[in-house]
């Protein structure tokens, strides 16, 4: 069973974010000064997240990303990957990480079969990367990115390009995958940061492809498969492979599988909405499965067709989200 939208649109795919509390400070994130941290004890337990898992898998949802924050920096979060892991529901499982406090758990993570990592790493400058995260921690990412590798992890980097900061990067950032299985995504820069100007200029998904182009000619497109969010391609000779991901631009809407779940329970049904439903609240009031069950056949009828209608229906202070609070 699979639920379905109002578009005809299979709906199997939860993120979840685990925190909203980052140990980074990416400026295209989160303010300098960082955010106003929910309490403990409005966050989705373990427990509560558990129960979400298994009422979704019991509707066809088979795949699971955990995000932030930086999900690493939540206490015990490993506890919830073996839970999660013990439903025996989810045949997905990924994460999304900054790379800076998982080294020492990557034997577990292999040990238990989560080996699908998206590592956020938007330059290779040493000095540039400081810049836009606004802390000193290059070298624990690439020593989390090598020892990724060496244990033969299915990598995934990511990269937000941003105009006039590190479009220099996007070369360098494709070569790693020239000898190296690994898969570089490039993102959209979107409008979810209290610096965020309108009138900012976005180097776009064309530009970005446009970029690579001139550099390898037989940069070449690869089929995708429903859901996807990166249109990817291969060059000539490489190990891995390269992605765009038109995150601003919104033209993979139309194959969207997906629910967001924020770490204070809020459910988006669309990236750029601000809100649908609160399901931790839901949840504490007393409802059964079975309710719950009921409840996300009426939040996934709520997705709009694309990203423009959701960000036209939203508030007009959900563009200052910070993407650690929306869970990427």
């Amino acid at each position: 069973m699979h639920l379905k939208d109002s578009f005809n649109r299979s709906i199997n795919y939860v993120r979840i974010g685990v925190t909203d509390r980052c140990n980074l400070r990416c400026f295209y994130c989160m303010p300098k000064e960082g955010i106003p941290y929910e309490p403990s004890a409005q966050l989705l337990s373990y427990e509560e997240i558990t129960r979400l898992l298994h009422v979704l898998g019991n509707l066809g949802f088979n795949k699971v990303r955990f995000t932030g924050g930086e999900p690493f920096l939540r206490r015990d979060f490993m506890t919830l990957l073996e839970q999660t892991h013990a439903l025996n529901q989810y045949s997905d499982i990924r994460i999304t990480t900054n790379g800076t406090l998982m080294i020492k758990h990557i034997p577990k993570l292999k040990e238990m079969g989560i080996t699908k990592l998206n590592l956020s790493l938007d330059s290779l400058d040493e000095k540039r990367f400081k810049e836009i995260t606004r802390r000193d921690d290059f070298s624990k990412v690439m020593n989390t990115f090598d020892t990724l590798l060496k244990e033969g992890f299915d990598l995934k980097i990511n990269a937000v390009v941003m105009h006039g900061v590190n479009t220099d990067d996007i070369l360098p950032l494709v070569n790693l995958a020239e000898k190296n299985p690994v898969s570089v995504r490039f993102i959209e820069e979107m409008p979810f940061n209290g610096g965020y100007k309108k009138n900012e200029t976005i180097f776009t998904a064309s530009d970005i492809y446009n970029t690579i182009l001139d550099t390898y000619p037989s940069f070449e497109k690869k089929s995708g498969k429903h859901g996807d969010t990166a249109t990817n391609y291969s060059i000539k000779d490489f190990k891995g492979d390269v992605g765009i991901i038109p995150a601003f631009s919104r033209t993979f809407c139309n194959t969207c599988n997906r629910l967001r779940i924020t770490a204070k329970g809020e459910i988006k049904s669309c990236l750029y909405d601000s809100g649908v439903f609160n399901i931790r609240d839901f949840m504490r009031s007393g409802v059964t499965d079975k309710q719950l069950k009921e409840k996300f056949f009426e939040i996934v009828k709520l997705k709009p067709e694309n990203g423009f209608v959701a960000e036209d229906n939203a508030k007009k202070s959900s563009s200052k989200e910070s993407m650690s609070v929306i869970g990427g």
